[in-house]
C-alpha cells in the first residue's frame, strides 16, 4: 500500500505536469502563431543564431533556480523540434507563382518537395514515366525542372528531357554529383544545380536537415533563389565541387551502407533472438542495432544504387575489408600493444572531436535509454 505522504507528493507532481502539458499546449499554439508571422515576412524556419542565444540564456536560467542546465536544455530542445514541425508549411516563396516541374514527384522523397513548393505558393506539376508523351507540354513555361528519380535512371531521364526554356533552372536530388551535373550541362544550357539532400523523406521537417550543393552554371540571380528557398525551409546548406562530393559520399554513405549490410546479413545468419539481444543491450548496442534494423527497413535497390553508384566505392570498401583482416590478425596474435597502439592512431586522427562526440553521444544515449519500457 502506498504511504499517504508518498500518495500527496506523487498527487503534486501529476497536478505539476498536467500544469507542464498545458504550457506545452500555449507553446505549440505560439508556434504555429511565430510560423505565419515568417511566412509573413519570409524568414527562415530554423535561424542557429536565434536558437543558439535562446538556449545560453535559458541555461543560465536555470542554473539560478537550482535545476540542471542540461534538464533545461533537453526540455527545450525537444519543444524547438515541435516548434519546427509546427512551423513548416508556413514558408513564403522566393518565387511564387513560379512553375515547378518534379520529375519523379509521386516519388518518396519527390512528393515530400512537391508539397513543400505547393504550400510555399509555387505552380507544381509532376513528371513520371506515363508521362513523357507529354514531358514537352509541362515543362513549357517552368521556372524550375527538379529530378528526383533513382540513382541509375538520373543520367537517362535527364538526356530524355525535352528541350526547356532557356531561363529555366535544372536540379536535380540525387545522392552521387558528378554524372547527373555533366548530364544536366550537356542537356540544358541554362542555369543547373546540382542538390543533394542528405535526409530521407520520413523527416518530419527539413528543419535542420543539410543539403549539398553544387553550382553548376548560371548567375546568382538564376540559381541564388532556390538556395534562399532551402533556407527558407530551414535546411542547412553545404557547397561541395562534383567530384569532392562523391568522394566523401563514398565514406558517408556507401562504406557505412555495406558495413551495416553485411552485420546485418551476418546478424541474420547467426540467427539470435533479437527480442533478447534487445534486453541485454546497452544504450548504445540499443542505438547501433537500431541503425542496421533501420537500413533493412527500407529500400534494397536504393542501397544498392548507392553503393553502386561510383566505382571507387568499391575500392574504399575492399580496403575496409583489409583492414577488417588487418584487425583479426592482430587478435589473433594476442598482440596487447600493438591494438592500443592503432587505437591511439585514431585517437589522434580524432583529436579533439573525440572528446565533443563522447559528449554528444551521451546525450543520445540517455534519450535512448528514456524511451526503453
Amino acid at each position: 500500500m502506498t504511504p499517504p505522504e508518498l500518495a500527496a507528493l506523487r498527487e503534486q507532481i501529476d497536478q505539476g505536469d498536467r500544469e507542464l502539458l498545458r504550457l506545452l499546449q500555449r507553446r505549440v499554439k505560439l508556434a504555429r502563431q511565430v510560423g505565419e508571422v515568417k511566412r509573413a515576412q519570409g524568414l527562415p524556419i530554423y535561424v542557429p543564431e536565434r536558437e543558439a542565444d535562446l538556449l545560453e540564456a535559458r541555461r543560465a536560467e536555470a542554473e539560478t533556480l537550482g535545476v540542471s542546465p542540461d534538464l533545461a536544455e533537453d526540455v527545450l530542445r525537444r519543444c524547438m523540434r515541435e516548434s519546427y514541425v509546427q512551423e513548416s508549411g508556413h514558408s513564403l516563396g522566393v518565387r511564387p507563382g513560379l512553375r515547378v516541374v518534379v520529375v519523379g514527384g509521386a516519388g518518396r522523397l519527390g512528393r515530400r518537395f512537391v508539397q513543400a513548393f505547393r504550400e510555399s505558393g509555387y505552380e507544381v506539376a509532376v513528371l513520371e514515366r506515363g508521362d513523357w508523351d507529354r514531358a514537352a507540354e509541362l515543362v513549357a513555361g517552368a521556372g524550375l525542372v527538379l529530378v528526383s528519380v533513382p540513382i541509375h535512371d538520373t543520367a537517362a531521364v535527364i538526356a530524355a528531357l525535352p528541350p526547356l526554356p532557356p531561363g529555366c533552372l535544372l536540379a536535380d536530388l540525387t545522392s552521387v554529383k558528378a554524372a547527373p551535373m555533366q548530364a544536366m550541362l550537356a542537356a540544358h544550357a541554362g542555369p543547373v544545380l546540382g542538390l543533394h539532400p542528405m535526409f530521407g523523406p520520413d523527416v518530419l521537417t527539413f528543419a535542420k536537415e543539410v543539403t549539398v550543393f553544387c553550382r553548376g552554371r548560371g548567375e546568382p540571380g538564376e540559381v541564388d533563389w532556390l538556395l534562399e528557398q532551402l533556407r527558407l525551409w530551414g535546411l542547412r546548406l553545404h557547397p561541395a565541387q562534383p567530384e569532392e562530393h562523391d568522394r566523401h559520399m563514398g565514406l558517408i554513405q556507401a562504406m557505412r551502407h555495406a558495413t551495416a549490410y553485411a552485420y546485418g546479413l551476418n546478424l541474420c545468419r547467426e540467427g539470435p533472438q533479437l527480442n533478447e539481444l534487445l534486453a541485454l543491450s546497452s544504450p548504445i548496442y540499443r542505438l547501433e542495432l537500431m541503425m542496421v534494423g533501420r537500413l533493412f527497413a527500407q529500400d534494397p535497390e536504393l542501397y544498392y544504387d548507392i553503393i553502386q553508384s561510383q566505382r571507387q566505392h568499391l575500392d574504399l570498401i575492399r580496403d575496409y575489408h583489409a583492414t577488417l583482416a588487418d584487425v583479426i590478425e592482430l587478435l589473433e596474435g594476442q598482440d596487447r600493444d600493438a591494438f592500443a597502439d592503432r587505437f591511439r592512431e585514431v585517437q589522434e586522427f580524432f583529436g579533439p572531436l573525440g572528446e565533443q562526440f563522447l559528449g554528444e553521444s551521451r546525450v543520445m544515449l540517455a534519450q535512448s535509454k528514456d524511451r526503453v519500457g
